[in-house]
């Protein structure tokens, strides 16, 4: 009798976790995650949402702002594949609690994604809205609700157009503090950060201090105290006997702010990117208590991404780049770091892929893509990149919303009219008119310059070499022409993604002009730019020069005839990394796609000069402008277009990328060189991704974890030796495909791989 009832508890207990396990989770709001928290002046707080929307002037939340929001959820793992979902969205937390909704009940709805846009009554701004899911297995067993989630809907702001949540704070406190002998303190922060001083001070007289900040050391112990783009700064600060609280006020950067800046939002006021602070004139003793700093930075998620492998300088620069994306968010949009404070496009790129690989958040992108495609910069291939923004935002997000709103605005950023009788595209052929610049949104900048520019990589010019470099400047002494390669192989990619963007929305004629013009633009570059004699790609149509940069961006973007990809890969070999910090990601996107994953991997834990090892040496904790000072003399500490390998390691090392929207289906392609293991975490829109990989002399093993009702295609890299293969301790057959063996339909859960 006992074992009876011990076995109907079991099965009880089984369909309770199994019932448990189908309540989706990770609730997002039009891609907002953790509508309901509340904050106050950056710092979270527990207090409702519904009461701190009666208080703004003293609260901050998510704002969000579409009459149409994106619903998105998490499924656990034991759900291979989702049938439907129901959705119930009301006005009180009471309705819902009792499974009621009076603004949408979606009911049952055929569904295998965990995404869905509300379509219930009008929802009225300046109201908060409570909403939960449930959905069907492949089986068709319904699951249980998930918590309730609440979301503000905000009245629509013409400067502000997509949905976000304020920025936030942390107090963090020293990691040391030593007293030197001149009486002054020495306070060390660890990492650099965008921040603010808070003092609480037992001072033994009234009497003025000095307070100075700093991101640098000239020495050991030593600040390094020159004005500049390297920051430091001294500020005076009386304080009173006995004990009391102090905040120092940053003032605002004259000249900078001259440049129409993103600026800080009252709540959160001024910022100063520093990690030391000097304290002196102080007649009392200091704690790690008494010096805090408040760093600013946009929600993040730090449990998100994880890497860990068998090479110590690969780990520590993937730590520097992860970092890079937290503490550069501190404006709410991807801006150039602390000297103008301005959205770029070729920063935005970079910092979008690694944002998405190191945190799976998406509302910052989207806040800087619009911004950039109103606010353009000058260089040529950047206008380009916009197109490349926005197809990674929809690959990634799944949501169309993006490329619905913009897609003529994407048509003109394309550049189109620049395009002579052969197709190619240049800005010397005396096309730029007035009326052709408006469209784009071009005016005169700061500096009075009007119309594009062909950038290939910057800075352009520079005195030093070094034994690194054969040409001054970063462009590996590309020569300028009136037909640019590395611009028309950003055109030739624009035109291949426009013709997905125009199929995605249904544009069949648009899709057919892109798809004809892609094709005639491949002929064109060919006869232009391939070399027949070398087998390279030239820089330009009236030169003979090759430069790295031509080389590695048409391998990137699909230009090299597969005749020559190893010619062009021999030579791009030679050239070691003769490309700034924002080249690098292109060149490792070319490295990795072309197989080259040991040579990639040589670059990304080089210890050279112009390396981010380097960048650690010199006592950075953010990704820097340049390789080096001498490269670049007035380089800035806090720089995210240099922070390449925390999307490289997640995309093309480890192999985690999305092949659908939304990543629905996601491919894992580890391509580890010369580490004999290595671990990542990741974090999609879908959910946790996981890849364990190592290797002995007897066997390469893979362990993955695919997120519930998520596919897989998991690519395991071929070794001659090693012939028996295993996939969850069962014998497989496959058949082998450039160097892989490919396994597709790999279903939600753990699965290991080996290869014996």
């Amino acid at each position: 009798m006992k074992r009876k009832i011990y076995s109907l508890l079991s099965v009880s207990l089984s369909l309770a976790v199994l019932l448990h396990a189908q309540s989706p989770s990770r609730l997002r709001t039009d891609l907002v995650r953790n509508t309901d928290q509340v904050y106050q002046n950056g710092i979270p707080v527990n207090e409702t949402l519904v009461n701190a929307t009666q208080k703004k002037e003293l609260y901050q939340f998510a704002k969000i702002y579409s009459q149409q929001p994106v619903f998105n959820w998490e499924l656990d793992a034991t759900i291979k594949k989702m049938t439907a979902c129901q959705i119930l969205v009301a006005s009180s937390i009471q309705l819902l609690a009792a499974d009621k909704a009076d603004y949408w009940d979606s009911k049952k709805t055929a569904t295998q994604v965990s995404r869905i846009v509300y379509a219930g009554k009008t929802l009225q701004t300046g109201k908060t809205y409570y909403w939960k899911v449930k959905s069907w297995s492949g089986n068709d067993v319904s699951g249980t609700y998930s918590k309730a989630s609440s979301f503000y809907l905000a009245a629509a702001d013409t400067a502000d157009k997509f949905s976000h949540h304020p920025l936030t704070a942390e107090i963090q406190q020293p990691v040391s503090i030593s007293k030197k002998e001149n009486g002054s303190y020495f306070i060390d922060f660890g990492k650099d950060g965008f921040s603010q001083i808070i003092l609480h001070l037992t001072s033994n007289t009234s009497d003025s201090i000095w307070i100075e900040a700093a991101e640098a050391l000239e020495s050991p112990g030593n600040i390094q105290r020159i004005p500049g783009n390297i920051r430091y700064s001294k500020r005076g600060l009386y304080v009173e006997k006995g004990t009391h609280d102090y905040k120092l006020v940053w003032p605002a950067d004259v000249k900078r702010n001259a440049r129409n800046p993103v600026l800080m939002p009252a709540y959160i006021g001024e910022v100063f990117p520093f990690r030391y602070i000097v304290l002196s004139n102080f007649s009392g003793e200091l704690n790690k208590k008494s010096v805090e700093r408040k760093m600013v930075f946009y929600p993040f998620d730090n449990a998100a991404s994880s890497f860990h492998s068998s090479d110590s300088v690969l780990n520590k620069v993937w730590d520097l780049c992860k970092y890079s994306i937290k503490a550069t968010s501190f404006s709410g949009y991807y801006v150039d770091g602390d000297r103008e404070r301005l959205p770029y496009e070729a920063d935005a790129l970079i910092n979008q892929l690694s944002h998405y690989s190191v945190d799976a958040e998406y509302s910052i992108a989207r806040r800087s893509m619009d911004y950039v495609i109103y606010h353009p910069t000058w260089p040529t291939e950047w206008s380009l990149q916009n197109v490349l923004l926005a197809w990674n935002d929809f690959l990634y997000t799944g949501d169309d919303g993006f490329l619905k709103k913009y897609y003529t605005e994407l048509q003109k950023k394309i550049l189109m009219p620049l395009a002579g009788s052969s197709g190619l595209i240049s800005t010397k052929a005396k096309k730029q008119a007035d009326d052709f610049l408006e469209s784009i949104h071009m005016v005169k900048d700061f500096d009075g310059k009007h119309g594009l520019k062909d950038n290939v990589d910057w800075p352009q010019k520079g005195a030093y070499i070094g034994n690194e470099k054969e040409y001054g400047g970063e462009t590996d002494g590309f020569v300028y022409t009136d037909y640019n390669a590395v611009i028309n192989a950003f055109y030739y990619r624009t035109l291949i993604l426009m013709n997905r963007i125009a199929v995605t929305l249904g544009k069949k004629e648009d899709a057919a002009f892109y798809q004809t013009k892609s094709k005639e633009l491949y002929q064109s570059y060919q006869s232009t730019f391939s070399d027949p004699k070398t087998g390279l790609i030239k820089d330009g149509d009236t030169t003979h020069h090759s430069s790295l940069h031509a080389n590695f961006f048409a391998l990137a973007f699909g230009l090299v005839p597969a005749d020559n990809v190893s010619t062009v890969i021999k030579f791009i070999k030679t050239r070691k990394m003769a490309c700034s910090v924002y080249g690098s990601q292109f060149l490792l996107d070319a490295l990795y796609d072309a197989g080259e994953d040991q040579y990639a991997l040589e670059l990304m834990t080089a210890t050279t000069q112009r390396s981010w090892y380097n960048m650690i040496r010199v006592g950075s904790t953010i990704t820097m402008e340049a390789w080096d000072k001498v490269y670049k003399p007035n380089l800035d500490l806090n720089h995210a277009w240099g922070s390449a390998p925390a999307n490289i390691i997640v995309r093309k090392l480890m192999g985690v990328e999305p092949t659908s929207p939304g990543s629905e289906t996601i491919r894992i392609k580890p391509q580890l060189g010369g580490l004999q293991y290595a671990d990542l975490t990741t974090t999609t829109l879908k959910g946790l991704v996981s890849v364990s990989c190592k290797r002995s002399n007897t066997e390469y093993s893979m362990t993955v974890f695919v997120p519930g009702a998520t596919v897989a295609e998991v690519c395991l890299a071929i070794n001659p030796e090693k012939k028996k293969i295993t996939v969850d301790g069962k014998p497989a057959k496959v058949i082998p495909e450039n160097g892989f063996y490919i396994f597709p339909g790999i279903s939600s859960g753990t699965h290991t791989f080996k290869l014996q």
